[in-house]
């Protein structure tokens, strides 16, 4: 059975999910249990913004065409040992 794949909620923020540069609306899975231990993630000129909740200072950059790419990798267990 496929499982559903979370859906983005906006327990972070009220805002969009598109926010400018300066200021990102981060979005938390609704699969987030509120204890710290969260992946966020926001659209800023066309990247795409992740971060961890409990450490949100470190970002990672990246395109929307390769965090697909490797979602789809992860999905395929094309990253298991």
């Amino acid at each position: 059975m496929r499982k559903r794949a979370p859906h983005m909620n906006t327990s972070c923020t009220s805002a969009p999910f598109a926010g400018n540069q300066h200021h990102p609306r981060w979005r938390k899975s609704s699969y987030s249990v509120g204890e710290g231990q969260c992946v966020e993630i926001a659209a800023s000129g066309g990247r795409l913004l992740i971060r961890e909740s409990d450490d949100p200072g470190v970002v990672l950059t990246t395109a929307p065409a390769t965090l697909a790419a490797f979602l789809r990798g992860a999905k395929a267990g094309t990253f298991d040992a």
